[in-house]
């Protein structure tokens, strides 16, 4: 038992000095030992994504699913330890490292493809289920991975994915108030002088606001509809239904004379085009 106790302290720590480096651009961030910690154990902090999943999908152990930009591994991970069928894919081959890593740590046997999302290694209708979690944003072609999304799910399969909004009010990368609602030039200047920037980065795979793609809330809807799929707003859905959470007091508040004026919809409407830093969505594909 100890010598296999001792075993997986040293793939702990390999795991945690692989993902080090990956962290170091991040130092600015106020809250950055808390994001490390939850990058180190990513797999800790699913959830909310298990529980959404399954809430749509059904338990994990009856669904054959496939992760693309897996990233550094938390959520297929998390997946495969609940019984889920899960391959992951992921672009960046040191990533694929991390998550081959962060299975061992539950001596788990997990499928690692390194491949981009726009060229899949899979036969058509070969999952019932794709998530692809701050993804769409960095690919060479959105539009491309959409269709190898539509190509790999069964008919009436469905991808979770999140979209970044190009007029959010807070980037969700940079973390800055009103960058978006700024020209890309000006923007890039104003990171460049908040060093924030990302120019003369190792890593060539940090991405520049420019070269990221954001779409507006009607353009992401138009493009999946044009790949085959129907998309339903996660949020907007558990608005609906009387289950959305509002994490901050304020806004709780807030909501409150919303929904006796029967304005609240009209409010998440707005606030989805103008302010919002991500779209969460359910694409289906069409049977």
């Amino acid at each position: 038992m100890r010598n296999s106790s001792n075993v997986f302290d040293a793939v702990d720590a390999r795991l945690e000095a692989a993902i080090e480096p990956w962290l170091q651009h991040m130092r600015w961030r106020a809250n950055f030992a808390e994001w490390r910690e939850r990058r180190v154990n990513q797999e800790r902090y699913q959830e909310t994504r298990v529980a959404q999943l399954e809430q749509l999908r059904g338990p994990l152990d009856q669904q054959v699913m496939l992760d693309v930009g897996a990233g550094m591994g938390g959520f297929a991970v998390a997946a495969r330890l609940r019984g889920a069928t899960v391959a992951a894919c992921e672009f960046n081959r040191s990533y694929c490292d991390i998550i081959r890593l962060r299975a061992a740590r539950y001596g788990l046997a997990l499928p690692i493809y390194n491949a981009a999302g726009e060229a899949l290694p899979f036969a058509g209708a070969s999952f019932d289920t794709v998530v692809s979690w701050d993804v769409i944003e960095h690919v060479r072609s959105p539009a491309e991975l959409l269709g190898e999304f539509n190509r790999v799910l069964v008919p009436g399969g469905v991808a979770l994915v999140t979209a970044i909004n190009r007029w959010a009010w807070k980037d969700p990368h940079y973390h800055i108030r009103g960058l978006n609602w700024l020209p890309r030039p000006w923007a890039e200047r104003w990171l460049k002088r908040r060093g924030r920037s990302k120019e003369g980065t190792a890593f060539q795979d940090m991405q520049r606001l420019s070269e990221m793609h954001y779409f507006s809330y009607r353009g992401f809807v138009q493009l999946a509809r044009d790949h085959g799929f129907r998309v339903y707003d996660l949020k907007q859905a558990a608005l609906r239904s009387g289950t959305l959470h509002s994490p901050k007091r304020l806004r709780r508040l807030l909501r409150t004379p919303l929904r006796v004026f029967g304005l609240e919809p009209l409010a998440y409407r707005a606030q989805r085009r103008w302010y919002v830093g991500m779209f969460e969505l359910a694409l289906v594909k069409e049977p």
